[in-house]
């Protein structure tokens, strides 16, 4: 197979992905004739259905630097199970060295809540409501990693029910009888 081949099929089993670039760096490296300049960029890629990602690269040009951060972030793309399509299905937190994150499901109408990188993972991810509060540091490395790893924890019901051997109904009526079991 050609190589002209092989990346026009790529092309199109890939669906159309969202890119936000959340982040541009100069960075410089100290050699014996002064200083060499370059370029960091943070990118978060989704594709509004429910699975994203996030990369960092480095080079010499600003664009060559988002497209290596771009490619980074396709190839560790995560699948975040989404209730109704547009909020998560419960409250959770992430951690990653110094970032704390809380994210909180959301009525409809609510729209996201949520600052800097975070609000960029939720609109690639097609989030359309939730809150989401960064507790710890604002380094966007470490917000998006924490936020990452709050995703990552997020479970749908149905899978629940199917780990413990339940329906998804016996999960939910299972609450409301301990809960009335607990008011008598």
């Amino acid at each position: 197979m050609a190589r002209g081949e092989r990346q026009d099929r790529n092309q199109r089993d890939e669906p159309e992905l969202i890119e936000k670039l959340v982040g541009i760096n100069r960075v410089a490296k100290v050699v014996k004739g002064g200083r060499r300049f370059g370029f960091a960029a943070v990118v978060v890629v989704g594709d509004g259905k429910g699975r994203v990602g996030h990369g960092a690269g480095k080079a010499r040009e600003v664009p060559e630097a988002i497209r290596k951060a771009t490619e980074q972030a396709k190839r560790g793309m995560v699948r975040v199970p989404l209730r109704e399509g547009r909020t998560l299905h419960h409250d959770g937190t992430g951690r990653f060295g110094a970032g704390r994150v809380l994210l909180r499901a959301a009525p409809s109408g609510t729209g996201i809540i949520a600052g800097g990188p975070m609000r960029a993972i939720f609109e690639a991810l097609g989030v359309q409501d939730v809150v989401a509060k960064s507790m710890g540091t604002s380094n966007p490395h470490n917000m998006i990693k924490a936020t990452f790893e709050g995703l990552k924890a997020m479970n749908a019901p149905r899978s629940v029910a199917a780990k413990r051997g339940k329906k998804v109904a016996d999960l939910f009526s299972r609450e409301s009888e301990t809960d009335a079991a607990a008011a008598s």
